[in-house]
């Protein structure tokens, strides 16, 4: 079985505060499994967190986000639009979009935001009908 990647590590201030957004965010994306423990907080697709890949939550106090983005593949601009709406929801910040982003490519089609700590997320579909 081959993954896109492994894993992400995120820096947040405060595991409360992130979950909020996170156990919202990552299930709707295709992370169902969570697993809290005293030091981490993991999202993953079903399976064991040693062969599947998981996006883990460590509390840091002070932290502060970084201008790093980590961006994820929708198959569709409606998958987009459905993500969109959820991140909403689910309190995410500087949201930007859904939108067209003719200056990337042609058919680049995404939405832009923030968590609590200023990490920085983006869903993209890159064959969108160009509009």
């Amino acid at each position: 079985m081959s993954h896109l990647f492994d894993h992400v590590d995120l820096r947040v201030s405060s595991f409360a505060e992130a979950r909020k957004f996170y156990d919202v965010f990552l299930p709707a994306l295709g992370f169902p499994k969570i697993r809290a423990a005293e030091i981490e907080v993991c999202y993953s697709v079903e399976g064991d967190f040693k062969t599947v890949p998981f996006i883990a939550l460590n509390e840091e106090s002070g932290h502060r986000g970084n201008a790093n983005r980590i961006a994820f593949w929708a198959d569709t601009e409606e998958e987009v639009n459905r993500l969109g709406a959820i991140i909403l929801q689910a309190g995410a910040r500087n949201v930007e979009g859904p939108e067209y982003c003719h200056d990337y490519t042609t058919g680049y089609y995404a939405v832009f935001f923030e968590d609590a700590d200023g990490n920085k997320w983006e869903i993209c579909c890159r064959n969108a009908r160009v509009r």
